[in-house]
């Protein structure tokens, strides 16, 4: 037991920390997400609707793939009357850049 100590506690640590980094990855892994990205990088505060209508993407496509990237934390959601507008985080800013190295 006690060679585990702070070993021990490393190693949970780290994992969790690639736990979090798969979330992030699987966020974004789906070429309808990086379009979704790019998109709201050109026009933040889009509703579901409008991505949907400019992506050419079937409403509960969109939908999934926007809650993915917000469980993520590459997007936020705000409330405007009755619609829900998304925008990128700083995270998802990130991220668009990242994929634009890629090729």
């Amino acid at each position: 037991m006690r060679g585990r100590g702070m070993c021990g506690s490393i190693i949970i640590d780290m994992a969790f920390e690639y736990r979090k980094a798969e979330r992030v990855v699987r966020g974004f892994a789906n070429h309808n997400r990086i379009k979704i990205l790019e998109l709201l990088h050109k026009e933040p505060e889009l509703s579901v609707a409008a991505i949907t209508k400019r992506l050419k993407l079937g409403y509960e496509n969109a939908s999934d793939h926007i809650r993915k990237l917000a469980i993520a934390g590459l997007i936020m959601k705000r409330n405007s009357g009755p619609s829900v507008l998304h925008r990128l985080t700083a995270r998802g800013e990130s991220i668009l850049v990242f994929c634009k190295t890629l090729v």
